[in-house]
C-alpha cells in the first residue's frame, strides 16, 4: 500500500475499491513525528447505506457458496498475509510508531486467527439423531446471520479486524468494517489484500468514522451483528443500542488486569514478564499488565523491577533496540502525565518518572517512558482507572487470598496471571479468581484462536466471545429440522396427526 501525499484522501472500501468519500477528513499522523500520513474522510450517512446494501447484495450469493469453497478463500488469503507480512508491518508501525517487532507479532496473531477460519468446514457442523420417534430424525443445520459489523480501536489495527471478518465471511456472512479512524491504513490494506485472494466484491466493506458512524451501523436495520472493542463508556452504549435495536452484540471493553508474584516465584522470569507486559506495545492493549501485586517477601523485589524497567526505553519503529514505540496521539500522552501527576498528588511513591521522556531527533513524538508507582492502595485513580500508557502501579498483600480478594474487588475481569513455583497455589488461583483470562507464569494469556478472548464482568458486555467457537456460534444461527419420510405416497385422514410417540 502507497501512502506518498498527506493530502491524499484514503476514502472508504465499498463493493471492492477504493472511492474517495465526500465527508469532511481528518489527517492520520506518525505519532513519532506528527508527519501527516494521508486525510480519512467521515462516511456520510448515504455511503454508510451504500455500503450496508452492498454487504447485503453480496451475501445473497456468498450464503450459497459451499462451505469448502469459502474455506479455500480463507486459505489463499492467509497465504498472501503471510507473504506480505513484513509490508502490512510497514504500513502499520507508521500509523501507529510500533516498533517493527512489535508489528510483525501483531499481524501474525492476526494471521493465525485466518488459519483458524481455514477449518470452518469442521467449526459449522450440525448434529443428527436417527429416530428420536418411530421413523423421524432430528437434526440441525448451522447457517449464516447477514451482515455483520465490526467496530475496531487504535491499538492493533490488523490483530483486531483479522478476529473479527474472516471467521465472519467464512461462515457465509458479508461484514461492514468501521476502523479506528486514527490508523485506518492497516485496515485498507487488508482489503486489498483480501480482493486480492478472491473474495467477492462487496463481501467486505470499509466505513471510517467517529461516535457517529458508530451510531449509523447500529441503528440501521439491515445489520444482524455487531463486534466491538473499545473503552468502557463506548462498549456499554454499543451493547446497549445494538440489542435495543435487535442486533447480536460482542462488545469487549476496557481492562486492569494484575499480576500476582508470590515469593517462591523464579525471580528473573517474573521481572523481566512484569517489565515486557507492562511496557509492551506502550502499554496501549486491554491485555497489558498494569497492576502488580508483590504478596509477601516478594515487596522486596521493588529495586529490582525498577531497575528492569529503567532499563527499556521508547523509539521509533526502525530502532531495534527500542522497547516499544510512542502513544498513539498527543491526547493520549496527555491523558497519560495527568494519571502521572494524579498518582503524585494521592500519596503513591513514584519510583520510576517516564513523564518527561524524549528520543533523541524525535522531539515532537507522542513519548512516555516506563513508569512505576510504590505504595498504592486501592482507592487511588492510577490503580481504578485504565490508564492505557507504560505505567505499572505495586500494591502489596500478604497472602495469596488477600491478593485474590483485592483483585476479585475489581470492577473488571479481562485477564490475570500469577508467577509461582506451586502447584497447589496456582491451582487454588485459577479456580477462586473472578477473571476470565488466567496465565500461570505467563504474563499476557491471550488465547490462541481456537479458544475465545473470554473477558469477564464490565470487561466484557454480550454472551458469546470473540473468535474461537463461541465467534462461530456469534455469526451463525442454528436451525433445527424434524423429519419423517414415507415409504409410498398415501393419502392421510383428515384427522390424521404426527405424534412424536
Amino acid at each position: 500500500m502507497q501512502v506518498s501525499n498527506g493530502d491524499d484522501r484514503l476514502g472508504q472500501f465499498i463493493d471492492g475499491k477504493a472511492v474517495a468519500g465526500e465527508g469532511s477528513a481528518i489527517p492520520v499522523t506518525n505519532p513519532a513525528t506528527q508527519e501527516v500520513l494521508c486525510q480519512v474522510p467521515f462516511a456520510t450517512p448515504a455511503e454508510i447505506d451504500q455500503a450496508v446494501q452492498g454487504a447485503v447484495r453480496a451475501y445473497e450469493s456468498w450464503r450459497d457458496v459451499p462451505t469448502p469453497e469459502r474455506a479455500r478463500l480463507m486459505l489463499k488469503y492467509q497465504e498472501i498475509l503471510k507473504a506480505r507480512q513484513e509490508d502490512i508491518a510497514r504500513v502499520l508501525s507508521r500509523e501507529t510508531g510500533k516498533t517493527h517487532e512489535d508489528a510483525m507479532g501483531e499481524v501474525w496473531r492476526g494471521i493465525e486467527v485466518v488459519e483458524h477460519a481455514c477449518n470452518i468446514p469442521n467449526l459449522v457442523m450440525g448434529e443428527l439423531v436417527e429416530n428420536v420417534a418411530r421413523r423421524i430424525d432430528t437434526y440441525s443445520i448451522v447457517q449464516p446471520l447477514g451482515v455483520c459489523a465490526g467496530i475496531t480501536p487504535f491499538n492493533f489495527p490488523a490483530m483486531i479486524p483479522l478476529w473479527m471478518f474472516p471467521i465472519a465471511v467464512a461462515c457465509g456472512n458479508a461484514f461492514v468494517l468501521k476502523p479506528s479512524e486514527q490508523d485506518p491504513m492497516t485496515p485498507m490494506f487488508l482489503m486489498e489484500l483480501l480482493a486480492e485472494a478472491g473474495a467477492p466484491e462487496g463481501i467486505v466493506q470499509v466505513v471510517h468514522g467517529g461516535r457517529e458512524q458508530v451510531d449509523g451501523l447500529l441503528a440501521h436495520p439491515d445489520i444482524r451483528a455487531v463486534s466491538f472493542v473499545g473503552s468502557v463508556p463506548v462498549a456499554k452504549h454499543v451493547y446497549r443500542t445494538g440489542t435495543n435495536a435487535l442486533k447480536r452484540v460482542q462488545a469487549l471493553a476496557g481492562a486492569k488486569n494484575h499480576l500476582v508474584v508470590m515469593p517462591d516465584a523464579n525471580r528473573e522470569q517474573a521481572i523481566s514478564s512484569l517489565v515486557g507486559a507492562a511496557c509492551g506495545a506502550a502499554g496501549q492493549r486491554c491485555m497489558a499488565i498494569s497492576a502488580a501485586v508483590l504478596v509477601g517477601d516478594a515487596k522486596e523485589w521493588e529495586g529490582d523491577l525498577a531497575a528492569a524497567m529503567a532499563a527499556v526505553r521508547p523509539g521509533v519503529s526502525d530502532d531495534p533496540a527500542a522497547g516499544y514505540g510512542p502513544q498513539i496521539s498527543v491526547a493520549a500522552r496527555e491523558r497519560i502525565l495527568g494519571y502521572i501527576a494524579a498518582g503524585k498528588a494521592e500519596g503513591a511513591r513514584c519510583v520510576l518518572d517516564g513523564s518527561e521522556c524524549q528520543v533523541d531527533g524525535y522531539p515532537d513524538g507522542n513519548w512516555v517512558g516506563p513508569t512505576l508507582f510504590a505504595d498504592v492502595t486501592p482507592e487511588m485513580s492510577i490503580y481504578r482507572d485504565e490508564i492505557f500508557g507504560p505505567v505499572l502501579v505495586a500494591l502489596a498483600a500478604d497472602t495469596l487470598d488477600d491478593a485474590i480478594d483485592l483483585i476479585n474487588a475489581s470492577p473488571f475481569g479481562n485477564g490475570v496471571s500469577l508467577f509461582t513455583s506451586s502447584g497447589a497455589s496456582a491451582r487454588k488461583f485459577q479456580h477462586e479468581i473472578g477473571v476470565g483470562q488466567v496465565g500461570i507464569n505467563v504474563p499476557i494469556p491471550v488465547p490462541l484462536p481456537f479458544f475465545s478472548f473470554t473477558g469477564w464482568k464490565d470487561s466484557f458486555f454480550g454472551d458469546l466471545h470473540a473468535y474461537g467457537k463461541q465467534a462461530v456460534r456469534f455469526y451463525t444461527e442454528t436451525k433445527t429440522v424434524t423429519a419423517r419420510w414415507f415409504d409410498e405416497p398415501s393419502t392421510p385422514s383428515p384427522n390424521m396427526t404426527i405424534g412424536l410417540r
